[in-house]
């Protein structure tokens, strides 16, 4: 209860915060972390989860891409929960200025958060390869065998960013500008092992840094408060 009450004191205190956050605020939600071993990809999959979930395997195995694509990445019973919802309650309040997610769920979105900068992209939107055309996530949930554009025929692509592919450069710019401006940054449900994503939290140079995730990370030491809980248990205990 003591970290949670230094906790509720920064939060307090600060006017420009900035949350940075990995799939462990989504899991909590029912979303798996697809590095997380849960057997069925050693029975239903050929290849590892990083393999085919990259820019390469997607141009030369489209149909198995989105045959697990499909079975994993879209989720569409999950709801925010705690931690999105604070979040988002946060930025209302005027206190949060942006949200720098590794997530591509829209979770934080349908929690009421605007202001989400989706260093992966999103599943919630996709676009044909050829003509450029809209596709939504019903569309692609929806869609036996591989997605095609019903104007021109080309493959419908998720503007999800891939092994082997480059973040996009106005997030990655926007997320810099965000974290360095901050006073205080909280780091949630992530390891800090996905780069170039990880390297983000190396901009802050705020008041405080706060950590709050399961694990240990390697932020840990430069913390001022780490917290090793779930994050949604520990938004569900803040301003009450």
């Amino acid at each position: 209860m003591e970290k949670i009450a230094r906790l509720q004191q920064i939060i307090d205190e600060s006017s420009n915060l900035v949350f940075f956050g990995g799939a462990g605020v989504s899991t909590e939600s029912g979303i798996p972390d697809f590095r997380s071993v849960d057997g069925l990809y050693h029975q239903e999959w050929e290849f590892p989860p990083e393999t085919i979930l990259s820019h390469t395997f997607f141009l030369k195995k489209p149909a198995e891409f989105y045959r697990f694509y499909q079975a994993k990445m879209l989720c569409d019973t999950a709801k925010p929960n705690a931690a999105h919802k604070k979040l988002a309650q946060l930025e209302e309040q005027g206190k949060l200025k942006a949200i720098v997610t590794q997530n591509i769920d829209h979770l934080h979105q349908m929690a009421g958060s605007k202001r989400v900068l989706e260093l992966h992209g999103s599943v919630y939107r996709n676009y044909c390869v050829k003509c450029g055309s809209f596709y939504d996530f019903t569309y692609m949930k929806d869609c036996k065998g591989i997605p095609r554009c019903s104007k021109c025929g080309g493959i419908i692509k998720p503007d999800v960013v891939l092994y082997e592919e480059s973040l996009d450069q106005n997030i990655l710019k926007e997320s810099i500008r965000s974290i360095s401006q901050a006073d205080t940054l909280i780091i949630g449900g992530t390891s800090l092992s996905v780069y170039p994503a990880a390297s983000l939290v190396d901009y802050f140079g705020g008041k405080h840094l706060v950590v709050i995730n399961r694990d240990k990370t390697p932020q840990d030491d430069r913390a001022e408060l780490v917290i090793n809980q779930p994050i949604a248990e520990v938004f569900n205990q803040i301003g009450k």
